[in-house]
């Protein structure tokens, strides 16, 4: 079991068993199979299959041969894992300039080239938020975090391992002849792995923050402890292996019982763990190493025990051999075979994903890891060859994410009658006066205030001589400040300083003092929250009630200094599908025409002006991308650059204008 030229170990089906097993956990929990909340832990048991037979054919090499040749070693691993990478990347990168908004690419250029040096999970790890609670459209190439981890396990524990065999075989043979086959100075060995795995979980259970799991989930530090604890693995078996590499094959009842444990113990943790628990981090991780170990060590010792023969069943050893292409395929598949495009979700939808990322990991193990891998010759020389390929994949990375150049627009006719769609104002009977006395002299001014929608609005505006735009929105907070909340099924705290947006929207409009206050709020008044010791939501009466007050606040801030206000009817959204191609409650159109009609009777009861914003972004009444002929939602919430200029700002700057200079 080793690439071609390699040291060699005996072949266990079982252990492609144990990937199968492992990579159909990963795809339910991203297919959003309720019954497994802890199908991420697949990933852990793919790190200790790793540590254990990396480890294994390094001491088998130095069984057979008093050396391990560290550069054949890296050598057979780029040959084993870099030519899938490099193909999905590629492909990755060139659909992603199709499906994705040009503000999102540079983003992605990065996360390839992270995935391509194997850094993927210090990418990840160092920016906010939290893996299991994201907010934002999550990156096609997310998954390639454990790809850096694993790379840069076999980059430094092959170092360590051949620094401690050079230290502790002398010794150990002086110690006296007789010793068995196995590399002398396994003690030493096991005692590091321990120190480190021990050490890993430690650093895991310290490093543990409550909503903001990403630096303990895509730590190396962290995520170790797998890797380690398969390692440890491979250094107590190495004693029970024989010359030709095969392990002796041994019935003992604990070891027996342990697998049993082990394997039942897997399955409890993948049906009931939640990555968001603290428990998971402080303990559980490596619970969970430990469990997946000693079901491959029974299935290794003992492989005509029932455990080592399921594992060996057909269907498992197929799935096995190709899962790490299934692993590579799966998740910018799945992100983009959407319910949206697809029109499918539950099963239906699981399924058709499933079969793609089969097919696509079955392709690309026959026409391109096999051969490569089997091939006694490849071109020479090697390295120039697999450098030009990254080099080549790295240029489409850099310049085939380069957003679009931004086309050229005519300049926006303040004075021109409002376009069609989004109809006209709806004003009130009474207006106030027209540039109120007192006004400092120039432009009119306008106020953007809200979410970051309003943000995005605001700030993507083309800038126009005759208004000056200032943007007060404040990103990630609306209106409403009750703390318990839910956000895509999972709780999610208020960010700080929302409850006291009232007193930043009153510190804006005091230092601008304007003509017009622009009101776009949606998102976070359309989540479910805690409100009298129930969950409740827009549409319900009493959360009306409450929403209905701090509207009519925000209204009166808006107008303190006697500003026009003007309110902006929320656009549909699509966020995020749930895993199983459904909506989220916040995306209903449900929720978004409830909080609409809520802001028409505030605009009746306050004299303010309402534009339907919502008619003009989604004209034919559902969400869409695209209005115009040009993309207007970077990730079915916030706005394009291009979406407002092209098509949002020509209809309401003038709107504004003449709210600003006439009073309504």
């Amino acid at each position: 079991m080793s690439g071609a030229g390699g040291p060699r170990i005996a072949y266990q089906p079982a252990l492609d068993g144990v990937r199968a097993l492992a990579v159909a956990a990963v795809l339910a929990f991203h297919g959003g199979v309720a019954a497994l909340p802890g199908g991420f832990l697949g990933v852990d048991a793919f790190f200790v299959l790793s540590g254990f037979l990396i480890t294994s054919l390094l001491l088998a090499e130095h069984r057979d041969t008093g050396r391990i040749d560290l550069t054949a070693f890296w050598g057979r691993r780029i040959r084993r894992l870099l030519p899938a990478l490099l193909l999905v990347l590629l492909v990755v990168l060139l659909v992603s300039r199709r499906l994705l908004p040009g503000t999102e690419l540079p983003a992605l250029r990065w996360d390839a080239l992270a995935a391509l040096g194997y850094l993927a999970n210090w990418r990840m790890a160092h920016r906010s938020g939290d893996y299991f609670a994201a907010t934002g459209s999550p990156s096609p190439l997310q998954h390639t975090w454990s790809l850096g981890i694993e790379e840069q396990f076999y980059l430094v524990w092959p170092l360590l391992l051949v620094t401690l065999l050079a230290w502790t075989a002398p010794r150990a043979r002086r110690r006296g002849a007789g010793a068995p086959p196995s590399p002398p100075g396994l003690g030493g060995l096991r005692t590091v792995t321990l120190l480190g795995a021990a050490g890993s979980a430690l650093a895991a259970a310290a490093l543990f923050a409550p909503g903001a799991v990403d630096r303990v989930y895509y730590g190396t530090d962290t995520r170790a402890v797998a890797l380690l604890v398969g390692a440890g693995l491979a250094v107590s078996l190495s004693r029970r292996t024989t010359p030709a590499g095969t392990p002796a094959r041994v019935r003992h009842p604990v070891l027996g019982g342990l697998a049993l444990a082990g394997a039942v113990g897997t399955g409890w943790l993948w049906a009931t763990a939640d990555g968001g628990d603290g428990w998971v981090y402080r303990g559980g991780l490596t619970l969970a190493a430990l469990a997946v170990a000693a079901v491959i060590a029974h299935a290794t010792v003992s492989p005509t025990a029932p455990t080592a023969r399921l594992l060996a069943l057909p269907p498992l050893v197929r799935l096995g051999r190709i899962s790490y292409g299934v692993y590579l395929w799966h998740w910018p598949l799945f992100q983009w075979l959407t319910g949206e495009r697809t029109g499918l979700t539950g099963v239906a939808l699981l399924a058709v994903r499933c079969a793609v990322t089969l097919a696509a990991a079955t392709g690309s193990y026959l026409l391109v890891e096999r051969p490569i891998r089997r091939a006694r010759r490849l071109p020479r020389p090697a390295p120039a060859v697999a450098g030009a390929a990254v080099a080549g994949v790295a240029a489409v990375a850099v310049f085939g994410t380069v957003p679009p150049a931004p086309r050229s627009r005519p300049p926006i006719a303040l004075d021109a009658p409002a376009a069609a769609a989004g109809g006209a104002p709806e004003s009130p009977a009474s207006a106030p006066p027209a540039r109120r006395p007192g006004r400092k002299p120039g432009a009119p001014r306008i106020d953007f205030l809200g979410d970051s929608v309003a943000w995005s609005l605001g700030t993507y505006l083309p800038p126009q001589e005759k208004l000056t735009v200032s943007v007060r929105a404040v990103q990630g907070c609306g209106i409403a400040r009750l703390p318990e909340l839910r956000y895509l099924g999972e709780p999610h705290p208020n960010y700080p300083g929302c409850e006291h947006w009232d007193e930043r929207w009153r510190r804006g409009v005091g230092a601008d003092d304007p003509d017009v206050a622009v009101i776009l709020l949606d998102r976070w008044e359309l989540m479910d929250r805690r409100l009298d010791g129930r969950w409740q939501h827009v549409g319900d009466p009493a959360f009306d009630r409450y929403l209905t007050g701090e509207l009519d606040r925000a209204i009166g801030i808006a107008a303190e200094r006697g500003a026009h206000v003007t309110l902006l009817t929320a656009p549909y959204t699509h966020r995020a599908e749930r895993p199983d191609g459904g909506l989220w409650p916040e995306d209903g159109a449900d929720r978004l025409d409830a909080w609409n009609r809520l802001l028409r009777a505030a605009a009746e009861r306050h004299g303010a002006t309402v534009l339907d914003l919502n008619r003009r972004v989604c004209p034919d009444g559902r969400f869409t991308w695209e209005a115009g002929g040009v993309r207007v939602r970077s990730d079915g919430l916030h706005f394009t650059p291009e979406g407002v200029q092209e098509w949002i700002a020509p209809w309401l700057l003038p709107q504004l204008y003449r709210i600003a200079v006439r009073g309504g």
